[in-house]
């Protein structure tokens, strides 16, 4: 075991790790508001718009992110027309690329998540607020999606634990993230243990905080026991 060279690739890998948090911050937040989107949808009364968010929920979860992220990368600059707008500004980053397909993803777990949370609050919450004249709107954003938030965080924090290793992803499309930046070191060194040892300790550490923010986070909205 090469201790020296997990020493001195430790600042190098935990530098790369910026680009890692960038990622899934970005796909986070772009992903819970495809979620809280589709899930709506999903609710609704419409059967048009409830088919056409089952049916990206069904494509994204179906296909491995590998795939989707090469179809965006790759696929999408065969054609001319996107090569030739304004589109292509974006699309030719690998950064924004991955990011695109990683929101896609996670938007579909997501919306998967709250749509079970959504029908599983008590209707008598909703009549509740019927009763006393809440219109629909208030209903939804003071009712059921506090409850539904709350309902969904155990799933959630799961997704985003995957989603930080999906990210590692990103490195098939040249990005230098945290596994980017560690293949690279092992592509010169020759020692992939000592290295994916290092990177997989930066992985883990990254997961325990989410785990313990999740766990915070429902304590927080833990409801007020009798």
């Amino acid at each position: 075991m090469d201790f020296d060279l997990m020493t001195s690739s430790f600042p190098k890998l935990l530098s790369a790790t910026l680009v890692t948090l960038k990622l899934i911050s970005a796909s986070l937040i772009f992903g819970i508001f495809l979620g809280i989107f589709f899930a709506i949808l999903r609710t609704g009364k419409n059967k048009f718009l409830k088919g056409f968010s089952y049916y990206y929920s069904y494509v994204f979860r179906g296909t491995p992110m590998l795939v989707q992220l090469f179809i965006i990368y790759f696929g999408l600059a065969q054609i001319e027309y996107i090569r030739s707008s304004f589109l292509w500004v974006i699309l030719k980053e690998p950064y924004w690329c991955a990011i695109i397909s990683f929101s896609l993803n996670t938007g579909a777990y997501t919306s998967e998540i709250l749509r079970s949370a959504f029908e599983t609050i008590d209707k008598g919450y909703i009549e509740a607020g019927k009763s006393l004249g809440i219109s629909k709107n208030k209903i939804f954003y003071k009712i059921k999606l506090p409850i539904a938030i709350r309902q969904s965080l155990p799933a959630y924090g799961n997704e985003m634990i995957l989603m930080l290793k999906g990210t590692s992803l990103a490195s098939t499309v040249t990005l230098m993230d945290l596994t980017g930046v560690a293949k690279f070191i092992i592509s010169t060194t020759y020692k992939p243990v000592e290295v994916f040892i290092v990177a997989g300790s930066i992985y883990l550490f990254i997961t325990f905080i989410i785990h313990t923010f999740i766990n915070l986070a429902e304590k927080k909205l833990e409801y007020p026991r009798q």
